[in-house]
């Protein structure tokens, strides 16, 4: 079977001139981190990098609420404190290495083809995240993505997490391009369904095989990972 014939008919796709990713849980595995650490952490490394996105998430939210914005370094840093914390694990040097590791999480096999493919067939190609512009750019280097992308858009140029609207607006203003003719991918599907009901095109990349949300709007597709997406485009293989 080819990869074709897993991937969904999704009408309106081929006007699509950019594809805007999400970058954590989408384009890099977000317990790469923990999982590397597992020589110290044993059986603890799973749970801790469960809780450690968990409240990862909860603080980006509950800070964008509170008008209390901190850059997405530090939200990471303390929700990592928060993990350990909880978890009482505690061994000296741990909480650095992990902070280091997550700036050279692993990217998903995929992920280089499908973007070689993208920049072959002229389809432009940005990465939109909470991340810090020195966060993406580690992540992006490490991952051996260099090049691969026309521009990595953070939060911080507009001070406010996802899913607040000015974070999609600004994939449309930095690139130029109407939302309807972006196409949006996020692992995360809170962060699917607001951008489209911002207005782009979306394709919920569901790694986890999560229940659909019970929020306004729908993305256009589902899809388990970003094989299927230069398919999708009408981008043919090579």
């Amino acid at each position: 079977m080819s990869i074709t014939d897993d991937c969904p008919a999704v009408a309106g796709l081929s006007g699509v001139r950019a594809c805007v990713f999400d970058a954590y849980g989408t384009l890099f595995d977000v317990n790469s981190a923990a999982r590397e650490a597992a020589d110290e952490l044993g059986d603890d490394w799973l749970r801790l990098s469960e809780l450690w996105r968990q409240k990862q998430l909860q603080y980006t939210w509950l800070r964008g609420l509170a008008g209390r914005h901190a850059d997405f370094w530090q939200v990471t840093g303390d929700a990592l404190d928060f993990a350990l914390d909880a978890l009482r694990i505690e061994r000296g040097g741990l909480r650095e290495r992990l902070m280091g590791l997550y700036l050279r999480l692993h990217c998903y096999p995929e992920v280089p083809g499908v973007l070689r493919e993208l920049r072959y067939a002229g389809v432009r190609r940005a990465i939109l995240s909470n991340g810090t512009p020195e966060m993406l750019a580690a992540a992006v280097h490490n991952s051996g993505l260099d090049g691969l992308f026309d521009a990595l858009l953070s939060v911080e140029e507009v001070g406010v997490f996802k899913p607040h609207p000015s974070v999609y607006q600004l994939a449309a203003d930095r690139l130029a391009i109407a939302p309807a003719a972006i196409c949006f991918l996020s692992s995360n599907a809170w962060d699917a369904y607001s951008a489209k009901a911002f207005g782009f095109r979306v394709l919920w990349c569901n790694r986890l095989g999560q229940a659909p949300e019970r929020l306004p709007e729908t993305p256009d597709a589902e899809i388990a990972d970003l094989r299927c997406l230069p398919a999708l485009l009408g981008v043919a293989a090579r």
